[in-house]
Formats: structure tokens, C-alpha cells, sequence
């Protein structure tokens, strides 16, 4: 597997061919659908942004813990708007041509500089607010 998945726990069982594979039946989906007309990048976008925002109201009023320990019932209906989230993510870097495997492996890299271990380690400030 690419070195990816070391970093990206959340990857650990999904392969380039899974992503692949998703993003050709998520195509086959819409076309059968004739819903592809309606999946431009920016309908997409919106509609992902909607879908995000959909996870947030599980969470909405939740101490840290509560957001930490779902009920089985809440942790299925989180799953159920995060995956919305990765089908829309995948549909709209499928129309933009985007290898979101390829793109993800290079913002670790930009990341792993931007924040290196022994200046941020603990910590949660935005890279600009680092010394260097």
C-alpha cells in the first residue's frame, strides 16, 4: 500500500482501487440516473458543504466527552452524513480530474514541513504562528 496509509489511520482499509472503484460506480450511479447533468463542480461543492454541515448538528451543544462516546444510534447516523461527505468529495474530484489519493499524499508532505514535529508537537496553533 502507499505510504499514505501510515499517516491517514482512517485509509488503513481503503485501497487506490477501492477509491477507484467508488468513483466508478458513484459515475455509473448519476449516469444511469441522467443525474450527471446536474453534478457540476460547483453543485457538488455545495452540496458536500451541505452534507458537512449535516455532521456538525450531531455534535451541536456536545461536551468533548459526549462527542467522544456516540450512542450507537448517533454513530450511525454520523456515518451516514459522512459518507455523503466522502460521495460528494469523490464525485466532485472525479469531474475536476483529480487524483485525490496523489493530492492527499502530497499535502502530508506540504504539512510534514509546514509543521515540523519538534516545534508543534502538542500544540494547535496555524503554521504562521510558529517561530522559526
Amino acid at each position: 500500500l502507499p505510504s499514505i496509509f501510515s499517516f491517514l489511520p482512517f485509509f488503513s482499509k481503503m485501497s487506490i482501487d477501492s477509491l477507484e472503484q467508488l468513483r466508478q460506480r458513484l459515475a455509473e450511479f448519476a449516469a444511469v440516473r441522467d443525474w450527471d447533468k446536474f453534478h457540476s463542480p460547483k453543485n457538488l461543492a455545495m452540496a458536500l458543504i451541505g452534507e458537512a454541515a449535516e455532521i456538525i448538528e450531531h455534535f451541536q451543544w456536545s461536551t468533548e466527552t459526549q462527542s467522544q462516546q456516540l450512542s450507537p444510534d448517533k454513530k450511525q447516523a454520523v456515518s451516514q452524513e459522512l459518507a455523503d461527505v466522502l460521495i460528494y468529495l469523490i464525485r466532485l474530484a472525479d469531474k475536476l480530474e483529480i487524483d485525490l489519493i496523489a493530492v492527499t499524499q502530497a499535502k502530508i508532505q506540504i504539512n510534514e514541513t509546514r509543521y515540523p514535529v519538534e516545534l508543534v508537537k502538542g500544540s494547535a496553533r496555524r503554521a504562521e504562528e510558529y517561530e522559526r
